[in-house]
């Protein structure tokens, strides 16, 4: 009994276990059932895509792995895609506040688009591969095949170098633009011209703008990535455009608008005389100064991309910012019209480009420089050859000035004074050497060679074509006693403006002295022949003791004073328009005048006086007192406005206005006159 209790317990035991297990498959069930729907719902489009697949067993193994090493390439291509696109935000944001971390994420892209170039073809020929051997073996549709080579086409097509750059979806493009505009950026920013200085009240010293090291560092940084793309024309456009428009700038401030005077826009040398020294001086500041910076900024910028490439970029600059102008400017001065002065400029233009001749070739010694180095050899030898034909030529055109008449009113002529103190600057400190070099060089070009006498010698020849001159001119005057105070002033001015100078040292001690002594006797002379021939005028024969008796005597007194006054008259009156150009020797000349005639007249009419005044026609003969006579003589020969045309100021780059008067004189052009 006992034991029909425990077989009844353990069967209700196992129908218990038997109920939650159908409860658990009942479960189990109700959850399969909707999957089942789905898997049914899902049998057409799995069988539509397996169909063409219509392979036996064995040969769907076999070609497994064929399948497996083909995907391989292109899921690793894609994965590659999916990462280009992740760097979009990064690419797409302002390289200004973080640009080293910008150009690592840039060089990120340029690797990954460097490995899709690499691989996306080898990726498509797998593929390829592997349409051909399932056509081959048979294993797949042929419609289904078609499908897979047209697209495979398309993806061959698309791997031209054009289509390739497109890989990224143009998110390389969109970054190199950002750089380029960083880059100007940072150009702009640290390219800024510094403000004239006004301490000198002269010339303004400035220089551009230098950049920081770390700005230097950036624009490397940037120049490199964009070399990398082939952007560096692109790079050095916009450097040359900033940085020449900053050498510009500061320039401007230096007010250089003569630049730009045309040759049509001045007569002579004479209208643009004072930018000649300007240019001068700008010039050497633009070199040393700006261009000078220029020419190491290139190379700090741009010496890790090559020596060819930063001299090429200095040499638009420099072409830009203004070189150019200062050269076609010197040009200009070497076509005008000749002139005396115009020697003086050119010597003073190669004395500049002298000076800056090592600076010149260091700096534009390079091929790229090629249009600045042969506008600077036309220059000089334009300067060269028009300096040397103007000085050949000055002693030609002294000797073709002496059939033109002298000076009516006796005074120094212009080509006289022009052409002492004009000497004297050719053999000057600050121009002899200068010409001395432009000679050799002339000589040298014609191979011949130099002798230093060639100058002296030059320079002795014209001075005695100007004594021939004066020779001939004096011959020229009706008057003899006007010729004498012609010579005499011309005699007393080479003494006077020659003693102690360049001109005077060459000619001697013995010709200065001969000058000197002609000048005293043409003194001598016209005294002689003129105011001292009126005291015998006044003589006192009859007159002694009244012998005639008082009547006679006062008719002889009247007739001996008219006559003096007649012939004081005509004297005083022909020479009243001549002049003798030296205060001090028109002072000395006027005091010889004074004594030859006034203490004469004065005692003659103390004595004789009384018995005219008395009559009433005394005004008659008693014309003048000595206070009157004194004082006309001493008025005499009072050079008249711009009569002068001596050089006073002996300044390197000063002419006062009588100077300016005798150069504006055409002295080479024979049918002009300087007497």
């Amino acid at each position: 009994m006992a034991r029909r209790f425990e077989n009844l317990v353990s069967a209700r035991k196992s129908l218990k276990i038997g109920l939650e297990k159908s409860k658990t498959l009942g479960f189990a069930l109700d959850k399969t059932g909707p999957r089942l729907e789905e898997i049914i719902q899902r049998l057409p489009s799995l069988e539509a895509a397996v169909r063409p697949i219509r392979a036996q067993k064995e040969a769907l193994v076999a070609v497994g792995g064929h399948i497996d090493r083909a995907v391989g390439p292109a899921a690793a291509v894609l994965k590659v895609f999916d990462a280009v696109h992740g760097l979009e935000r990064s690419l797409f944001s302002d390289p200004r506040s973080d640009l080293s971390g910008y150009l690592s994420v840039l060089r990120r892209l340029e690797e990954a688009l460097k490995f899709l170039g690499d691989n996306c073809g080898l990726a498509i020929q797998w593929l390829e591969d592997i349409v051909e051997y399932l056509e081959d073996n048979s294993v797949a549709d042929e419609k289904y095949l078609s499908n897979l080579k047209n697209s495979l086409k398309t993806l061959g097509e698309s791997q031209t170098d054009e289509e390739r750059a497109r890989l990224d979806g143009g998110l390389l493009y969109a970054a190199l633009e950002k750089l380029e505009a960083e880059f100007r950026r940072l150009l702009m920013e640290f390219s800024v011209p510094l403000p004239m200085s006004s301490a000198t009240g002269e010339q303004a010293c400035i220089a551009p703008s230098p950049l920081p090291v770390h700005v230097i560092q950036k624009l490397q940084a940037i120049i490199e990535r964009l070399t990398a793309n082939n952007r560096l024309d692109n790079c050095i456009s916009i450097y040359v455009e900033v940085r020449s428009a900053n050498v510009r700038a500061s320039l401007q401030a230096l007010n250089l608008d003569y630049l730009e005077i045309s040759i049509s826009e001045f007569n002579d040398v004479q209208s643009i005389e004072g930018y000649i020294a300007q240019w001068g001086k700008h010039l050497e500041f633009a070199v040393k100064h700006l261009f000078e910076a220029e020419y190491k900024l290139c190379n700090d910028v741009f010496e890790k991309i090559g020596l060819d490439i930063w001299m090429s970029c200095f040499a638009k600059i420099a072409a830009q910012a203004g070189i150019l102008a200062f050269l076609q400017f010197g040009k200009m001065v070497t076509e005008s019209k000749k002139d005396p002065i115009k020697l003086l400029k050119l010597l003073d233009i190669f004395y500049s480009l002298n000076k800056l001749r090592l600076d010149f070739n260091r700096l534009f010694g390079g091929k790229a420089c090629i249009e600045i180095q042969n506008l600077t050899r036309d220059l000089i030898k334009r300067v060269i050859e028009g300096a040397c034909e103007i000085f050949w030529e000055l002693l030609v055109q002294v000797e073709l000035q002496r059939q033109a008449p002298p000076p009516p009113d006796g005074c120094v002529p212009r080509l006289v004074s022009f052409i002492t103190d004009y000497s004297n600057r050719l053999l000057g400190d600050d121009y002899r050497p200068i010409l001395t070099q432009v000679l050799v060089i002339e000589r040298s070009w014609k191979q011949e060679k130099f002798q230093e006498r060639l100058l002296n010698d030059a320079i002795l020849n014209i001075v005695k074509a100007i004594e021939l001159n004066l020779e001939t001119w004096s011959k020229g005057y009706q008057d003899i006693t006007l010729s004498y105070i012609f010579m005499m002033n011309n005699h007393w001015h080479f003494y006077k403006h020659l003693k102690g100078t360049k001109l005077g040292d060459l000619l001697g001690d013995v010709w200065l002295r001969e000058h000197e002594q002609y000048k005293e006797y043409y003194a001598a002379v016209y005294l002689r022949e003129t105011w001292g021939k009126l005291p015998a005028l006044l003589s006192r024969e009859g007159l002694i003791m009244f012998s005639g008796g008082r009547a006679t005597a006062r008719d002889l007194v009247k007739k001996r004073l008219k006559a003096f006054n007649e012939a004081f008259d005509e004297m005083y009156k022909k020479q009243l328009n001549w002049v003798i150009s030296e205060k001090d020797l028109r002072e000395k000349t006027c005091h010889l005048a004074v004594q030859a005639i006034v203490p004469v007249y004065r005692s003659y009419m103390q004595n004789y006086g009384p018995l005219v005044e008395q009559d009433a026609s005394s005004s008659k003969y008693a014309k003048y007192t000595a206070q009157s006579l004194e004082k006309m003589l001493s008025s005499l020969f009072q050079p008249k406005t711009g009569k002068f045309g001596s050089f006073k100021s002996r300044q390197y780059s000063s002419f006062n206005g009588k100077a300016n008067d005798a150069v504006k004189s055409p002295l080479l052009r024979s049918s002009s006159t300087l007497v």
